[in-house]
């Protein structure tokens, strides 16, 4: 079985390696290739029987209903807040996503982006770039001893734990639902309150949903404790920009974030002032591994469908 056209939304060939083009040309008669904000969508997807979409790209119920022949949906990502894939569950369209290939990447990332700063690696090489070799004036911290506060255990929050555990840190977490394998681990379960209060460093790890829209607010950075680091990897949707703009302004606490990419160029302005706002590109994901993974995942996932064992299924 094969597709009759493959539409792709804000997936450029480059993105890619040829040798898995290959297998996707297997799959298909014909491929069509479109920017996220392309004009044509709507045209191009009448006879597209699927839809592969990039990172934070919509798929509608408008999208959905213009393709009646739509047998499949793949997102090349992990998050797929931004695909209506209750309503492609209502039409019989799996949407499949490409859960856990940069787990090891975002988690390791995570904990390098809190040593960048609490061991002010910058000012040090920025120091011996300028010949001076003289220690004092930096006052490093370590992550052992401290609380570090998991928001959020799934796969990436769950390794994000294994490796702080391996710091000495006393790990926490907050989740929708207890984790007792984990807790068996050592970690402790704490509630969202009394845990931001008590966190040195806070790893914000689930999906942007309804339910997580601005999980952080102005109650909520309150209550962040002096001197804490925030480490954001997840849609900055899940964070009130006004209320971290306000905190900011207080220089007490260390905000860092590698979505800027998806971010509105005002609201990213307006944040990026602020010297404890560190923002990166999003290099989180962005290990030669985990794009290896990201391949054999995407295009699996397209096999399996046609093979009648969809895998990854979201809806």
């Amino acid at each position: 079985m094969t597709f009759h056209k493959i539409l792709l939304v804000n997936i450029k060939e480059n993105d890619i390696e040829t040798s898995y083009w290959k297998r996707i040309d297997a799959l298909t008669k014909k491929k069509v290739f479109l920017p996220k904000d392309s004009p044509d969508i709507l045209k191009e997807i009448k006879d597209a029987d699927c839809l592969l979409v990039g990172f934070a790209t919509h798929v509608t119920k408008e999208h959905i209903d213009a393709a009646p022949n739509l047998r499949y949906i793949g997102t090349s990502a992990v998050a797929f807040h931004n695909i209506d894939a209750e309503y492609a569950r209502k039409k019989n369209i799996p949407v499949t996503n490409i859960a856990g290939y940069c787990t090891d990447s975002v988690a390791e990332f995570i904990i390098a982006s809190i040593l960048n700063e609490i061991r002010h690696l910058d000012e040090g090489k920025e120091r011996a770039r300028n010949n001076n070799y003289d220690f004092r004036g930096i006052t490093p911290s370590q992550i052992k001893g401290k609380v570090f506060a998991i928001f959020g255990l799934g796969n990436i929050g769950k390794r994000t734990a294994e490796i702080a555990q391996g710091f000495g840190a006393d790990v926490r977490y907050w989740s929708k639902h207890r984790k007792n394998d984990y807790e068996q681990k050592g970690l402790k379960y704490e509630d969202k309150e009394s845990l931001l209060k008590d966190a040195d460093f806070i790893s914000l790890n689930f999906a942007h949903t309804p339910e997580t829209e601005k999980f952080l607010g102005n109650i909520e950075f309150s209550r962040i404790k002096s001197g804490a680091v925030v480490v954001n990897t997840v849609p900055m949707e899940t964070v009130d920009l006004d209320a971290l703009e306000n905190r900011l302004k207080k220089n007490d606490m260390i905000f860092i974030s590698d979505h800027s990419d998806e971010m509105k160029k005002d609201d990213l302005t307006k944040i990026k002032k602020y010297k404890n706002c560190i923002t990166y590109p999003p290099i989180g994901f962005n290990t030669k591994e985990a794009i290896i993974n990201k391949n054999n995942l995407f295009v699996g996932n397209i096999e399996n469908f046609l093979k009648g064992h969809p895998t990854n299924v979201v809806n």
